[in-house]
């Protein structure tokens, strides 16, 4: 029970309100190393109370206080992830007076750099803005007493390694390091390595081991319309399929399925990648959240940025190259231990991904057959599917002595024999002179 971890009254109320009633293993077990004040490192799947596991310790031991500089830091590699942990924190702290406040690119910085200025307790940001306002003074970092870097690994793999190392620089010496993330790569114990000392690590649940929660089948398809065809016909049954997170491994085929699904099967679905704009992926998120969109596409960037509720379904439209990112996308579904579903399409192409995923999970995935009575088959392929065409090399080589060629005149024929001034000097001195030598005009005495 969370009265167990000795919380304060104010957190436990906010708790009760949220309905919880015990905590996840990575809560029970990261309270009390973070409340101690040692650097920690928690190992745990996605969906099984990360933010919370980091976030309920931290604020228990905040005090009130009116100075302007921030004295908790965190970093998450999404804006989506940022008012996620930003909406947490205001539901964790609703008996708390506390300032928080996010930043993040692709919004007026000027305005963020304001709200930073006016003071607050709490900034959670991505790498680069936040390094963009400490850079213009807007932000000063001198007071940070707890840093944290929520979903590492993703950091990594996003290329912010280089703002990370400079926010470590302009950060106290002096501070508690609190690292969280689903998979323990060698990026990650590298930065771990290189920055921090003496860091415990809390491993709840490897890499790769499936939530037991989580119902998993798998389809074979012959390609991407024909997938397309079939996640229609599963979306059709409306009483099943009430929220669907679908997973897709580009923007191009994330806007091609949106079309699809809209222009050629009239079903109706969100899509959220990192061409669009911050209003459009807000809405789409919002919308699906409440229930006035049941459909969700989605790139594996956001797979590590939704904390959406009750998702019925997550399906892999491809196979991910990674099988990771596979734990990390299921991982949508079936969270604070309810019942999820997840489907894989996979094609011959992708079938040793498939392989990997099993191989990394222990387990075989389930398959179905393709329904072919009820689903066409479209052999229609995309820019991507099509065989790759090698063009010829027209370039035409020229030869001498070709068609082209022709003997040259009598006259052009001719070795160059020097001008008739060194043949004089040859005869004369026997060897070729040249203009300048000063012996050429003694004569024999």
């Amino acid at each position: 029970m969370f009265q167990d971890l000795n919380i304060n009254k104010y957190l436990l109320n906010a708790i009760e309100d949220l309905g919880f009633e015990k905590p996840t293993p990575i809560q029970a077990e990261a309270f009390p190393v973070i409340k101690s004040g040692k650097d920690v490192i928690g190992i745990s799947q996605t969906g099984t109370g990360k933010t919370m596991a980091y976030m309920m310790p931290i604020l228990n031991d905040l005090k009130f206080s009116s100075q302007v500089n921030p004295r908790v830091l965190v970093l998450v590699p999404t804006r989506e992830l940022v008012a996620q942990v930003l909406e947490n924190i205001e539901e964790y702290s609703k008996y708390i007076t506390l300032r928080a406040v996010g930043v993040y690119g692709g919004t007026n910085i000027n305005t963020q750099a304001q709200s930073v200025m006016q003071g607050c307790d709490i900034v959670v940001g991505t790498p680069g803005r936040l390094y963009d306002l400490t850079l213009n003074n807007s932000l000063s970092l001198k007071a940070i007493k707890k840093l944290v870097i929520d979903e590492v690994d993703v950091m990594l793999d996003l290329g912010f390694r280089f703002q990370l190392t400079n926010i470590f620089e302009l950060l106290p010496v002096k501070r508690q390091n609190i690292m969280f993330s689903a998979t323990m790569t060698e990026d990650v114990e590298e930065l771990i390595a290189d920055f921090f000392e003496e860091t415990h690590k809390i491993a709840i649940a490897i890499s790769g081991t499936p939530l037991e929660n989580i119902q998993q089948v798998c389809y074979p398809v012959w390609n991407f319309y024909t997938k397309v065809n079939l996640l229609a016909h599963l979306l059709r049954n409306k009483k099943e399929y009430t929220k669907v997170l679908i997973f897709i491994d580009s923007k191009a085929k994330a806007d091609r399925l949106h079309s699809n699904l809209d222009e050629v099967h009239y079903i109706k679905s969100g899509v959220v990648h990192s061409n669009k704009s911050q209003n459009y992926r807000f809405k789409s998120i919002e919308d699906f959240d409440s229930g006035r969109s049941r459909v969700l596409i989605a790139t594996d960037v956001m797979a590590r940025g939704l904390d959406l509720d009750q998702i019925t379904h997550v399906i892999c439209f491809d196979t991910p190259e990674y099988p990771e990112n596979y734990m990390h996308r299921i991982g949508r579904t079936g969270r604070a231990e309810h019942e999820g579903k997840s489907i894989l399409l996979y094609t011959e192409k992708e079938k040793r991904y498939k392989d990997d995923i099993e191989e990394l999970m222990k387990i075989t995935i389930e398959e179905i057959p393709f329904p072919e009575e009820e689903v066409e088959i479209n052999h229609k392929l995309t820019p991507e599917e099509r065989p790759k065409v090698k063009e010829l090399n027209t370039r035409v080589k020229r030869t001498v002595g070709g068609a082209s060629s022709h003997e040259r005149s009598e006259k052009n024929s001719k070795t160059p024999m020097g001008g008739s001034y060194r043949r004089k000097l040859a005869e004369k001195y026997k060897k070729p002179k040249t203009r300048g030598d000063k012996n050429q005009n003694k004569k024999k005495r």
